[in-house]
């Protein structure tokens, strides 16, 4: 346990999965509800622009709650820092430490350890002033930003080179499905799932969320 953050990496997979996944739901709501038997060129550029500038907006908020997220665990940590090196009572170390871990590592150790930890926490310097944001911290909220927007760029590209509309949504339905079959074998080897059915999966879900979507307006 420590005052700053114990992330290893600046997004996990399921961080990644999450944020590619949010992207292409969100520019499949715009280029889905194109009627294209009645899309012309400025049909077809509205629907462009309000699928990049919704995602650079939604990006913008993903960052922004990513930052607050990383503030959060930063100071909740902080506290549990202090209340252990504030704790003169080995078992009530103990339980604030076993609290902070997850069941399975906390059920592990023996009071030893715990001892052990609570001594080598002590030594720690205290936290002092306000929980701030590293540099990891604005890293990963930029990622977060680049993948909301960019995982739209690939869906969208068709309509910016081809004149068909309906060929060009066809294409762009395509690329969107491997996209999203991808999406779900990375989620399946992260979690040890089968890749396969668990992308089919992803793009049935993909297509019931992009549906509900169009259909209540968003």
């Amino acid at each position: 346990m420590s005052a700053r953050s114990p992330r290893t990496r600046i997004l996990d997979p399921l961080e990644r999965f999450s944020e590619i996944v949010f992207g292409l739901i969100m520019v499949l709501s715009f280029t889905c509800a194109i009627s294209v038997a009645k899309a012309g060129q400025e049909e077809v550029r509205t629907m462009f622009i309000g699928a990049i500038t919704c995602n650079i907006a939604w990006g913008l908020i993903d960052a922004a709650f990513y930052w607050i997220a990383c503030l959060t665990e930063h100071g909740h940590l902080a506290l549990l820092l202090r209340a252990v090196q504030q704790e003169g009572n080995p078992e009530k170390a103990r339980q604030i430490i076993a609290g902070s871990l997850p069941p399975v590592v906390a059920e592990a150790l023996g009071p030893g350890d715990f001892n052990r930890i609570h001594a080598h926490l002590k030594e720690i310097p205290p936290p002092t002033g306000h929980p701030g944001l590293t540099g990891k911290d604005w890293r990963g909220g930029f990622a977060v930003f680049l993948l909301v927007f960019v995982s739209t760029l690939p869906v969208v590209v068709p309509f910016m080179f081809m004149r068909d509309a309906r060929l060009a949504l066809h294409i762009s339905n395509l690329i969107a499905i491997a996209l999203l079959f991808g999406a779900g074998r990375m989620l399946a080897g992260y979690a040890g799932l089968r890749p396969n059915r668990t992308g089919i999966v992803m793009v049935v879900l993909g297509a019931v969320f992009v549906a509900l979507t169009i259909a209540l307006g968003g």
